[in-house]
């Protein structure tokens, strides 16, 4: 059998194999954490390699993503569905051992980690869906939902400020379940960390009120497993422990030194370490009896086991409960759930209400109806209006609720929520303003490249938030989101489409949607039942010229759909025969068949103008070379939201105007 250090090599032979191969990577991490992990994985991590995603598992989650070859060596050794030959293919284009984990493409990648921090932030997430759901489902007689979740850092993460935002709600949450190994060993990419990061980590863990297992030597197996002992016995804090270790442990040469942190060692290093390290396998070869030391299928097996005994206990005790929690796991919307209905609803009650209004309107429809909505704002609940009537707030005390008060931390709160929704059991919704996304916006990407079931809520849309001026008015952002490969952006012109809106991204599993509300009340616009199933398309015919084929279409989203119908309606005073577009979700649009784009936007129909209070890039693709935009070219202004509108030009008289000009040129 050989020994808890010589399987801790099987990890470091692995990873700095792959490394080598590649040519390309970061090998001191997974040398340096081998021994951590050996001892986590081997002695408490509940999983089981032939079932990746069962229920109840543990959560593992490799923040500092960029030593990914430890967790795809954990992942090979342990027995999952990741054959020597992807360890191979490191870093080659189609493996399924990619640069840094991603989840959805190896199995048993929990979470898409890389930037730094914000695996750390997803694990709080998983950490707050497993209280919640805990809460939610157990009873006394019966503990259905149990599970831990473990998140390996680095100095880069704990520098981030992602880690301030969403360590402080960890402590602030009490979260017991949720326990960080910092691999504290002092070199990052320019060097020793010391000339730049001098924070006692400690202290500021435990002012989180986090309880800190202080200097643990991460190449002792026995006082790595005393400090995993300690953060399971504490069941009222998140636990830090801090690892003491050296990066590249095993390289005579570059141990404890930068150069081992993101490059290959090269092929005289990698023997000199095999010989430091008593390997003598060649490279890719693991000796049988390290396989059978590290294979946790029968482990995992018995473990899946026991929890399919106790589920079946609990359907028979609670069986409403139990077919509920499994169809929260599976991911479906409830039988009967009419998305149809609520948009017909709200267009027979013809509102005239800005958009946030209407949202905080269909929440309060969805809230009793979907008690897998997990909502929350970072600060601005009065002003974004997600607080639906009927919502309960976590608490440490409580986490039997369904919406959480982030604070003032956007990025944290886009990465926690990415980590609720990855953790299954829960669609999450997050809002701040829009020109505040800019703190998330890396979040909202990380939402977008993993394909995350989330729900972006960015209110105050545009140069109508008024008085508050160009520092909180959004021009940038809507292009920045609509250019999000795999984000589905709507911005909703009245209370129909948003009903429509929010509709479309919850039965969206297969990625993120941002909705994008107005702070102004928005007319209501009429519409026939065609009509209304066309506004899930992305784009429509919201008004058809009169009196024959347009000879101009007005292309409008939210707040300038109103403007764009009265143009339209003067305009056709002039004899014009003018057709309005309303495109409240471009992305959809764009995934409609030509036919049905055609039939909206028909190619001989060339006298186009698009209208929206933002940056006008992503409209030229609609319009074409004949066309025009009328945009924002400029940051705001402070003033009421009315003076703005008719300053920047987004009036009646300039859209008639300009489309007059664009019909008078032959």
């Amino acid at each position: 059998m050989p020994s808890r250090r010589q399987l801790a090599n099987a990890i470091r032979a692995l990873s700095m194999d792959a490394v080598q191969q590649a040519n390309s990577g970061h090998p001191g991490m997974p040398m340096g954490m081998a021994d951590i992990a050996e001892v986590l994985w081997n002695d408490h991590l509940k999983h089981n390699p032939a079932n990746p995603d069962w229920a109840d598992r543990d959560r593992f989650i490799l923040s500092n993503g960029h030593g990914s070859m430890l967790h795809y060596s954990l992942l090979h050794l342990t027995g999952y569905d990741l054959p020597l030959e992807e360890l191979k293919n490191f870093r080659q284009l189609g493996s399924k051992t990619p640069g840094h984990p991603e989840h959805g493409l190896t199995p048993g990648i929990e979470t898409t980690t890389g930037p730094l921090g914000q695996g750390l932030a997803n694990g709080v997430g998983m950490a707050i869906a497993e209280r919640t759901l805990a809460a939610q489902f157990n009873r006394d007689d019966h503990e259905i939902v149990n599970h831990r979740v473990w998140v390996f850092a680095g100095d880069g993460c704990l520098m981030e400020g992602i880690s301030h935002e969403a360590c402080s709600l960890a402590g602030t949450l009490g979260l017991g379940n949720l326990t960080v190994f910092y691999d504290d060993n002092g070199i990052s990419i320019d060097g020793e960390v010391k000339g730049w990061f001098t924070d006692d980590t400690a202290q500021r863990f435990e002012a989180y009120d986090w309880h800190v297992v202080r200097d643990v030597d991460g190449h002792d197996a026995e006082q790595i497993n005393r400090a995993i002992e300690e953060a399971k016995s504490v069941s009222d804090k998140p636990t830090l422990i801090i690892c003491k270790t050296v990066i590249g442990f095993g390289s005579p040469n570059k141990a404890g030194k930068e150069e081992s942190h993101g490059a290959a060692l090269g092929e005289d290093e990698v023997a000199a370490a095999r010989k430091q390290l008593g390997w003598e396998s060649p490279a890719f070869e693991i000796p049988d009896e390290y396989y059978q030391a590290w294979d946790a299928r029968e482990r995992g097996a018995k473990l899946e086991a026991d929890y399919d005994a106790r589920l079946a206990a609990y359907e028979k005790a609670h069986p409403a409960l139990a077919k509920e929690l499994k169809r929260r796991y599976s991911g479906t919307l409830p039988d009967g759930f009419d998305g149809d209905a609520l948009v017909k609803r709200a267009q027979e009650k013809s509102e005239k209400l800005a958009s946030r209004k209407a949202s905080l309107a269909v929440l309060n429809e969805l809230g009793p109806e979907l008690p897998e909505l997990f909502g929350g704002s970072a600060d601005l609940a009065p002003s974004n209006l997600t607080l639906w009537k009927g919502a309960k707030a976590i608490r440490k005390e409580d986490f039997d609720g369904g919406y959480l008060h982030y604070g003032v931390r956007e990025f944290g709160m886009g990465a926690i929520a990415n980590g609720i929704a990855t953790h299954g059991g829960f669609i999450p919704y997050d809002a701040t303003f829009l020109v505040f996304m800019e703190y998330m916006h890396n979040a909202v990407r990380m939402s977008a490249l993993s394909h995350t079931r989330v729900i972006h809520v960015f209110t105050h849309d545009s140069i109508g938030v008024g008085e508050d001026g160009p520092t909180h008015q959004p021009i940038e952002q809507l292009a920045d989101l609509r250019n999000l490969p795999g984000l589905a952006t709507w911005r909703p012109c009245d209370a129909t489409e948003t009903a429509a809106a929010w509709v479309e991204g919850l039965k969206r599993e297969k990625g993120p949607t941002a909705l994008i509300f107005s702070r102004q009340d928005l007319a209501a616009q009429s519409r026939d039942d065609a009509q209304l199933k066309q506004i899930r398309r992305g784009g429509y015919v919201l008004k058809e010229a009169e009196g024959g084929k347009p000879e101009l279409i007005l292309i409008a989203t939210g707040s300038e759909v109103g403007l764009a119908m009265d143009a339209a309606a003067e305009l056709e005073g002039k004899g014009k025969r003018v057709r309005v577009v309303s495109m409240p979700c471009t992305t959809e649009f764009d995934a409609q068949d030509a036919a049905y784009r055609e039939s909206v936007l028909p190619g001989d129909v060339r006298k186009r103008l698009a209208i929206e209070a933002a940056i006008p890039s992503a409209w030229y693709k609609y319009v074409g070379l004949d066309g025009d935009v009328i945009g924002m070219t400029t940051y705001g202004e402070s003033g009421k939201g009315a003076d703005l509108f008719k300053h920047f030009g987004f009036t009646v008289d300039n859209v008639v105007a300009r489309a007059e000009k664009l019909l008078a040129n032959a």
